[in-house]
């Protein structure tokens, strides 16, 4: 694609045949297909997740995601007249307040809900108290919804899944535990405590980062050109002993590697953080910044990768298969390039890859 011209949305269309859409989690989890993506040459090859071992090094650093899925969609119904309402939580505000997309007929702010659990009798009350972008909505509980997620709550899946999921824990990463994600960092489903047992033996590194997955999941890019879209912000945080890690990595030469793509978007967050603390432009590119470490912060990221995006920390990536049009194929795109990444998404539908949050994976190297 020439570089004169801004990545339009159409760029990041292709076809995919609905079977390809996985459904169910395959088992065991480590079986899952992977598709190595080699950037320096565009070799493609097929492998079995277990077998990412090969292609990992002693001294590799992988950060992962931790952020555990909520069980965010409640059914409710409108006080009075019984309407049917579905709230799917997106971020909580406060201990009561939270941000949410509401589906239903004319849920205006002062619309009081009858938050219903599984024999549909009222579990709490809540009402809405803003309105937001579309069906965006500011809703305030009675009490805290959290002690009630367990009656109340459903594990929300995305909307191109149709199979009930029988057994939550599925859609759970095996290291997940703060709670706080509307949907699942879907990269790292695919490990095993075997797997990683034996990474660790193999001289693997391992650290733990948060993001909190929002709004933004769910949103896709409308805009005519990628770089108008506007990315809303989730919480994320890296700790101090992790961007210690990071630190100690880059600067002995060792591979930093992202588990999912939300784990990009707090380590490169965290770049531009340290370079902004030394007085540095954050599009200076990997020339200035290779040096440089990443600095622990917790707080809001409204970082927006697209291709042009220069990445300073990340120097490969394990992803799922994300859908046309996405703020996450955007992602990929700008580590790995559109074409590679056009043309390895048409070999995985070739070769009947499983796609999406319950598919199977790539590796970019």
């Amino acid at each position: 694609m020439p570089k004169s011209r801004p990545m339009l949305t159409r760029d990041l269309d292709y076809d995919l045949p609905q079977e390809l859409i996985a459904q169910t989690p395959i088992e065991p989890r480590d079986a899952a297909r992977l598709l190595i993506v080699r950037r320096d040459t565009g070799e493609l090859a097929h492998r079995v997740f277990r077998d990412m071992g090969e292609y990992l090094r002693p001294g590799d650093l992988l950060i992962a995601n931790e952020s555990r899925v909520i069980p965010a969609r409640l059914q409710a119904r409108k006080a009075g007249t019984g309407g049917a309402v579905e709230v799917l939580l997106l971020r909580k505000l406060d201990d009561l307040t939270w941000e949410a997309l509401v589906g239903g007929k004319r849920v205006h702010p002062g619309t009081r809900l009858e938050i219903l659990d599984e024999s549909h009798n009222c579990a709490l009350t809540a009402e809405v108290v803003q309105a937001r972008e579309g069906s965006q909505r500011v809703v305030h509980f009675e009490q805290p919804i959290e002690p009630l997620f367990g009656a109340v709550g459903i594990t929300p899946l995305p909307p191109y899944i149709h199979a009930p999921l029988a057994n939550p824990e599925r859609y759970q990463t095996i290291y997940s535990r703060t709670p706080g994600s509307a949907a699942a960092p879907t990269a790292g489903l695919h490990f095993t405590p075997d797997l990683m047992l034996a990474l660790r033996r193999q001289g693997i590194e391992f650290g733990l980062v948060t993001l909190h997955i929002g709004l933004d999941t769910f949103k896709p890019v409308d805009e005519e050109r990628v770089e108008d879209h506007r990315i809303h912000t989730e919480w994320c945080s890296l700790s101090p002993e992790v961007a210690r890690q990071i630190n100690e990595a880059k600067l002995a030469g060792r591979r930093v590697i992202a588990v999912g793509t939300t784990s990009v978007r707090v380590l490169e967050t965290a770049a531009r953080k340290s370079l902004s603390n030394l007085k540095c432009q954050a599009d200076a590119g990997p020339e200035a910044c290779g040096w440089q470490t990443v600095s622990a912060f917790e707080g809001f990221s409204d970082l927006f990768i697209y291709p042009g995006f220069q990445f300073c920390v990340v120097d490969a990536l394990l992803t799922n298969f994300h859908l046309p049009r996405s703020t996450l194929l955007a992602l990929v795109s700008a580590f790995a390039g559109r074409d590679l990444i056009l043309r390895a998404y048409q070999a995985a539908i070739s070769e009947r890859y499983r796609f999406y949050s319950f598919g199977d994976a790539m590796f970019i190297v």
